[in-house]
């Protein structure tokens, strides 16, 4: 049985059997009113009096008394002999007497014609009660039957508003497992089934995440291993084949270094876009975090025939992963070193907006084709493939520097400033 239908036939059940304790609370409860109370000492009283009355005055009186009371009170009211004949009338009430009893206890359930009689404490008279209930439970049962409808109809919307979200997040569950990884719940609701949606949504979107990067990663892997792996079994070939093996073995040696530095590219873009929760983040000093990257790579640029000449703006403070920022700039900075001429330098510059921290780094070197601009930082992107073999890149650099800046909800761009090309890297600072 669906949700949907147990929690209508819940409410329904309990509907009912609220209706049924009522019901019979106020029957019991109706059936003790006066129980050997008001109506038994009232119907005495005036027991008393009308035997007063006929004793004293004769039938008279008696008649007179009676019809006072009728007009106070409901019901017919007689006063007979023990053997039952009326005492006003003479007519023989001994059939109602018989079908009359004792007023010791409530009336029977659904009686409509109750009647009671009260003997005299001499056993002489008998003074009879005789009362038409005018009350009928027929005449309710509309209103039973539209206070069922009314909350019928609330149980119903209660049971829709419960179970429509749960077979919307079933279709989703359904859709995502059916590998529709951008399908989300997108509930408003602030309700535990909200919670619940929202919490899909997360776990749907870690697992996109992660799900997205293998796929990249092994479609980039089966792209981009086609051609070191020929070069790699030419190599070998060459190895077995040539008269000069040292000559064969040192390219061998070089296309597997080239092919290791392919693979540990690889690995570090999935790992940038990777699960997010598996990056420490923390407040770090920015200034501190370049001077620390510049002096890294200021060996290498020397080897290059280069120097770097760093401007950094003091105490700029952002929270993020110390060791993804750190590999980002660094990517961006030899990136810049690979292509600066000799004799040149690197100038790098921090500096501060209202709520970011920009980066500059500028090399004197050929610059980009202004269409290729944005294009030079997705992965194995190359504007000259055969530049890119000289200089030992494999077009990783600058895409893994874009997508660990975008994990800080940064932004990174280029722009030729001829001569030379500048990469701009925008971090959010600390509030």
């Amino acid at each position: 049985m669906k949700v949907y239908a147990k929690i209508l036939l819940w409410c329904l059940g309990t509907l009912l059997l609220s209706l049924v304790a009522f019901m019979g609370v106020s029957y019991v409860s109706m059936r003790n009113v006066d129980h050997g109370g008001v109506v038994p000492r009232l119907n005495a009283l005036l027991m008393d009096q009308a035997i007063g009355a006929y004793e004293s005055h004769g039938k008279p009186a008696l008649k007179a008394e009676l019809e006072r009371i009728g007009r106070y009170l409901p019901g017919q009211h007689y006063l007979t002999d023990a053997g039952g004949t009326d005492l006003v009338t003479g007519i023989d009430r001994s059939q109602i007497l018989a079908t009359a009893r004792p007023d010791n206890g409530p009336p029977k359930r659904f009686e409509r014609r109750h009647v009671v009689f009260y003997p005299s404490p001499d056993g002489r008279y008998r003074f009879i009660v005789v009362f038409e209930s005018t009350f009928d439970p027929s005449q309710y049962y509309p209103y039973y039957f539209l206070i069922l409808l009314a909350i019928a109809l609330l149980c119903w919307i209660l049971a829709t508003n419960i179970a429509s979200p749960l077979r919307g997040l079933a279709r989703v569950v359904d859709r995502f497992g059916a590998g529709d990884l951008s399908v989300r719940v997108n509930s408003t609701r602030k309700d535990e089934i909200g919670e619940v949606g929202r919490a899909f949504d997360r776990m749907a979107e870690r697992i996109a995440t992660l799900l997205t990067a293998e796929r990249r990663l092994l479609q980039d892997i089966s792209h981009e291993l086609r051609s070191p792996l020929a070069r790699l079994s030419f190599a070998a070939e060459l190895a077995r084949t040539a008269e000069n093996r040292d000559a064969a073995i040192a390219r061998l040696n070089k296309e597997i270094a080239r092919l290791t530095d392919l693979v540990g590219g690889l690995i570090q873009v999935t790992r940038v876009e990777g699960d997010p929760e598996a990056h420490n983040t923390e407040d770090l000093r920015l200034d501190g975090l370049l001077t620390e990257v510049v002096d890294d790579c200021r060996m290498e640029a020397e080897a290059r025939g280069s120097r770097i000449a760093l401007e950094a703006e003091p105490a700029l403070t952002l929270r993020g992963d110390r060791e993804v920022l750190r590999r980002a700039i660094e990517n961006v900075l030899r990136n810049s070193i690979r292509y600066n001429p000799a004799g040149s330098s690197i100038e790098v510059k921090l500096a501060a907006t209202q709520d970011a921290a920009r980066i500059a780094v500028r090399d004197y070197g050929p610059g980009v084709p202004e269409e290729f601009l944005p294009k030079i930082f997705q992965p194995f992107f190359r504007v000259d493939d055969s530049r890119d073999t000289a200089t030992g890149g494999v077009g990783l650099g600058l895409a893994i520097a874009s997508r660990a800046i975008g994990l800080h909800h940064g932004r990174l761009w280029a722009e030729n400033v001829a001569p030379g090309l500048k990469v701009w890297i925008e971090l959010p600072l600390v509030g």
